[in-house]
């Protein structure tokens, strides 16, 4: 079917290990950051599950909801963040999906055969509050994630709902901001009352 971005995240229910729930009912207006897993008791996947609790604060503050994925069931998730706990000094309360027949990771295409036939792949869904898919970042089994980046996209993603801006290359907050050719340069002035630097008539910079 393709999952792209500006669709509605695919609704599912399932078990995790802070309980069942259904995705639509568990977003409840917030954003959600939806990564997955190949498998549990893998060591890369312990650090980026551990780098997310780490972050719980960064997240928290963005009204960014965590949600894992491991084709593994609840009671290996839960073994495995005794694990993460241990091993990377945190305490994770974000839920881990229970996805043992793959359903999940097949509906979010989360599941490449020439990588493997039964496990997800290092994939990324950023999701808004609306359930649209934002932001999709797909990484091989061997590499881990960015964080750094997870978080820079969503800063991104809601500076641009908020002010009605793009961003640059390497933007990062408090960094010039671009204003979509959409905008007129009548309406920049109202938008924009700081000013704004034109480079070319599509291409113009502000700061917010």
């Amino acid at each position: 079917m393709g999952i792209h971005i500006g669709d509605t995240a695919p609704d599912f229910t399932a078990d995790t290990t802070v309980g069942p729930i259904r995705f639509h009912d568990w977003i409840d207006g917030d954003w959600v950051f939806f990564f997955s897993h190949p498998g549990d008791f893998t060591p890369v996947c312990t650090t980026e599950i551990g780098r997310t609790a780490q972050l719980s604060a960064e997240f928290a503050r963005r009204h960014v909801k965590p949600l894992g994925l491991s084709t593994d069931g609840v009671e290996e998730h839960e073994a495995w963040i005794r694990d993460v706990n241990d091993t990377q000094n945190t305490t994770v309360d974000f839920p881990i999906v229970a996805d043992p027949d793959s359903h999940i990771a097949r509906l979010y295409e989360m599941i490449h055969a020439n990588e493997s036939e039964t496990a997800a792949v290092r994939s990324v869904f950023i999701i808004d509050p609306n359930k649209r898919i934002r932001l999709t970042m797909t990484y091989p089994m061997s590499v881990g994630r960015n964080f750094d980046e997870i978080l820079r996209v969503i800063d991104a993603l809601q500076t641009g709902d908020a002010r009605r801006i793009a961003t640059p290359a390497d933007w990062i907050p408090g960094g010039k901001v671009i204003i979509p050719t959409s905008i007129s340069n009548t309406e920049a002035e109202t938008l924009f009352p700081q000013g704004f630097v034109e480079l070319r008539p599509y291409l113009r910079t502000t700061t917010l």
